[in-house]
């Protein structure tokens, strides 16, 4: 199994683990489209903050079906892509935390 695969594991048992762990402390409503206005239009129910680590595993996977379909023999850009693949995992994961935690 590739790393990165592993590390995306990792993410998801540790993001459900805290979903788990802080749902109880979790508001019906939580603020989570801060690029819209300040107030109303950033509240969504509590649920949609698990479309995070959703977009994040399928954002994983369309960069490796990318990776392994048009540069399987290049190194070069098979390693641009994992590198990606972890900003993407570590960035989706500090959103989710950053939230959760900021409304628990």
């Amino acid at each position: 199994m590739h790393i990165m695969t592993k590390f995306l594991i990792g993410a998801n048992i540790l993001i459900a683990t805290t979903f788990a762990w802080r749902f109880q402390f979790l508001p019906k409503q939580i603020p989570l489209f801060y690029s819209k206005p300040w107030g109303e239009p950033q509240i969504a129910d509590v649920w949609y903050i698990l479309l995070l680590p959703i977009f994040m595993n399928l954002m994983f996977f369309v960069n490796n079906q990318i990776s392994n379909r048009f540069f399987s023999t290049q190194t070069v850009i098979r390693n641009i892509f994992a590198f990606s693949n972890g900003i993407l995992i570590v960035g989706f994961m500090g959103v989710f935390f950053k939230i959760l935690f900021l409304v628990t």
